[in-house]
């Protein structure tokens, strides 16, 4: 039986693998691991979402630990029984936490547990589960190798290597002609050579048929599958997801022929081949019958250089011949080392590209004929020229976002440049990766072999915080992907859908009691009316009025809530998903449809709103604060005009002919508001730190992802003043997603302004660094 288990929980795995992307198979080892184990439902719950933060007041806790790990700690010995009095263990032996919080392997470290215990297996006596939990609080930067560890010890390490992908062995477990073969994409993946190679094994390179899906190819896609049938040929159909319109023939042409009746008369040689990326429209029941194979391109700068350079044009001959001046190779290693730059600076989020642009070969492509046709042309290098084709055209042609497009120009600067044509030419501080001497290609290939499998930030142009910033999302991300798998009825030890109503119950409940009644917006008019003077007085009433529609929304869709768990009326869908968010600790997306847009957990969501609100109450009762919550604020646009438009109406000039100044404060709080302009503050600083004694931008600390930033001075000023020191054009933005909807202005809707920074350093640098301002913080 122990066999028969073995061999089927591993099958079970392996051939689900083969249709899930690289960051989803740890995801799958691990419920198939806490499945298997049968953990305690709350505790999962806990490690999967942090707990539900109710909004209780905390003691102040050790000046090491981040804020949103004490308040975690102190969720968890509370909400967990197994874990009750851990937060008095914890602090009697604070200085072994500390060394533990410091290490670079926390997850290898031996728990400092101290007289505590959880009866667990391993040597330091705490349950692995818990261990999990602990590492999530802690150091959830180093959850993922945690959770590998904890998928090796239960099931074993052939469940955290997945099967090397093998066309040949899928193929024969498909004896069916009428079950499609299916091949989901990722960016810069092409199935085409794989499945050319694996024809010609079969003798089937001559009967293999290959259609690209696109507007008006519907007959002659169906015309082929037919003729497939009959002759007993191999056809492919690439790009499905480009032909959405067709997608519905394309379900009732494999729904008849696969047929009972139907399935005699198919050649038993005939093979239906289907590429797509990921769509909604494609057929759902093509998909559920079909075998599914994820082709994904390697990741890391080692094996996407090798790409290029095995791949075409490079692995053609001529193509690397055709040029002899000394220049063209060196300059085409430096392209494609920037191609891969470009493409793997996505894995680090909002602070590699504010999108996540899909660079791919056929931009490397066209810059590299254009580099050797631009070399052959002319005598002198026209850099200029090169750098505006490649990065204004070809790969800029993909950016819409002008800050991404000012990275994209800083990081080309570093390979098209005339320093690359010497020897050993550093493209980052660490020196590890450098332009390598001439030679032939082979010569290049050996070269790349020999670089590092993995990469330090600092060749991105970003800072080692980077790395865990990075670590922190994916560890996000997997444990939102293991959320969306679990019931949504659980909660206690039981797993019971009472101890989820209770707990929704009580949440809700407590939201209300704590929620303020909505804004008198007649008496506001009464106490500060509209005034040609002071267009403060317009922007708090607007700023009500939008309070007002979210105070409506959220107390409304609370006591139905209420009334639905108690069974007083009917639980709706969109009651339920309110239900499912507010058990998650997420923020209800009824409610993020009439809000302001946050990315905070519930609780510090509530939090957020409640300061808000009281930010306003007060400015109605007291009148206009000397110092200003930028942070605060629903549509900070018409604030900024508003300012602006004070300034324009007591000097008598076009507010158009207007810019900001910025000062950076010495003060932390100020009494009275300056002459003209205002005092802000509530902004957080990323990518970058802050140096007081000499007020200029300067490398993070470790560890330190954010800072608080000081007070600024924003001071309107004619456009034509003169700049007076050397400034990096630092964009501020409401949530640290940095991305949002592409507005009129042309920016996206999370970006505010450009703050100007006094920096001592090249302002190219905090660009690559990401570094930005923001008006919100994730918790």
């Amino acid at each position: 039986i122990i066999n028969i288990n073995d061999y089927f929980t591993y099958s079970l795995y392996k051939n689900v693998c083969r249709s899930l992307f690289e960051n989803h198979k740890l995801m799958f080892s691990f419920v198939m691991a806490v499945k298997l184990k049968e953990v305690d439902a709350l505790e999962l719950r806990f490690l999967l979402t942090g707990g539900v933060d109710t909004g209780a007041k905390v003691p102040p806790g050790p000046d090491w630990l981040p804020e949103l790990s004490w308040k975690m700690l102190c969720r968890l010995a509370v909400q967990v029984p197994a874990f009750e009095g851990f937060v008095a263990v914890f602090m009697q032996n604070e200085a072994a936490w500390h060394t533990l919080y410091d290490s670079r392997t926390p997850h290898e470290e031996v728990m400092p547990l101290g007289e505590w215990t959880s009866g667990g297996p391993d040597d330091d006596g705490i349950d692995p589960l818990h261990k999990l939990i602990l590492l999530r609080v802690l150091r959830p930067d180093k959850l993922i190798p945690a959770i590998r560890e904890f998928v090796n010890n239960y099931l074993g390490e052939r469940f955290i290597e997945p099967p090397i992908f093998d066309l040949a062995a899928v193929f024969n477990e498909c004896n069916d002609p009428w079950l499609p073969l299916i091949f989901i994409l990722s960016p810069g993946a092409d199935p085409n050579a794989e499945l050319m190679k694996f024809a010609e094994t079969r003798g089937m390179v001559k009967k293999l048929e290959s259609l690209s899906l696109g507007q008006g190819m519907g007959d002659r896609a169906a015309e082929k599958v037919n003729d497939g049938k009959r002759g007993g040929l191999w056809v492919l159909l690439q790009n499905c997801h480009l032909f959405s319109d067709w997608m519905p023939q394309l379900e009732k042409i494999v729904e008849d022929y696969s047929r009972d009746d139907n399935r005699a008369s198919i050649n038993r040689e005939f093979r239906l081949w289907l590429t797509s990326m990921p769509s909604e429209q494609f057929p759902v029941s093509i998909l559920q019958n079909g075998i599914k194979m994820i082709i994904e391109a390697p990741k890391g700068l080692r094996a996407n250089l090798l790409r290029s350079y095995t791949g075409d044009p490079l692995s053609n001959p001529k193509f690397f011949a055709a040029c002899d001046k000394p220049e063209w190779k060196k300059l085409v290693f430096g392209l494609c080392f920037f191609h891969a730059v470009v493409q793997e600076r996505r894995s680090f989020g909002p602070l590699g590209w504010t999108i996540p642009y899909e660079f791919n070969e056929t931009d490397l492509r066209i810059s590299m004929r254009q580099l050797q046709e631009y070399l052959n042309k002319y005598e002198e290098l026209p850099f200029d020229a090169l750098s505006y084709l490649t990065g204004q055209c070809n790969y800029g042609g993909r950016v819409t976002d002008d800050h991404d497009r000012r990275t994209l120009m800083a990081i080309l600067g570093d390979y098209y440049t005339e320093n690359i044509l010497t020897d050993n030419y550093q493209f980052s501080s660490s020196g590890v990766y450098v332009s390598p001497t001439d030679g032939p290609i082979e010569h290049y290939i050996d070269f790349i072999r020999q670089l590092p499998l993995t990469q330090q930030p600092d060749i991105f142009g970003l800072h080692s915080n980077a790395d865990i910033a990075k670590d922190d999302r994916d560890t996000k991300m997997v444990l939102d992907d293991v959320l969306l798998t679990q019931p949504k009825t659980g909660g206690g030890s039981s797993g019971g859908t009472s101890d989820a109503s209770e707990t929704v119950a009580g949440i809700a409940k407590d939201i209300l009691a704590k929620l303020p009644p909505n804004f008198d917006l007649d008496a506001c008019e009464k106490k500060w009316p509209t005034d040609y003077h002071e267009s403060m007085n317009t922007v708090l009433r607007q700023e009500m009025v939008r309070f007002n529609r979210l105070l409506i929304i959220v107390r409304n869709s609370l006591r139905d809530l209420i009334k639905a768990v108690k069974g007083e009326i009917v639980m709706s869908a969109q009651l339920e998903t309110v239900f499912n968010n507010c058990y998650d600790g997420r923020i209800p997306k009824l409610w993020l449809s009439k809000s302001y847009p946050s990315l905070k957990p519930l609780g510090g969501y509530v939090d957020d709103l409640l300061k808000r609100l009281d930010f306003f109450n007060k400015w109605y009762e007291n009148g206009p604060p000397p110092v200003f919550w930028l942070s605060g604020y629903f549509f900070t646009q018409s604030f900024l005009t508003g300012v602006l438009q004070n300034y324009a109406r007591k000097e008598k000039v076009e507010i158009d002919k207007l810019r900001w100044k910025f000062q950076v404060m010495h003060e932390t709080d100020y009494k009275e508001p300056p002459l003209d302009g205002c005092y802000i503050h509530g902004l957080f600083l990323q990518g970058c730190g802050w140096d007081h004694k000499n007020k200029l931008l300067c490398e993070s600390a470790m560890k330190v992802l954010f800072i608080n930033f000081p007070i600024i001075w924003l001071q309107p000023a004619m456009k034509d003043d003169n700049k007076d020191f050397q400034s990096y054009d630092c964009p501020l933005y409401k949530t640290s997603e940095r991305r949002g909807v592409l507005s009129t202005t042309g920016h996206s809707t999370n970006f505010i302004m450009d703050v100007k920074l006094p920096t001592d350093l090249n302002p190219q640098h905090w660009v690559k660094r990401g570094a930005a301002l923001l008006c919100q913080l994730d918790y």
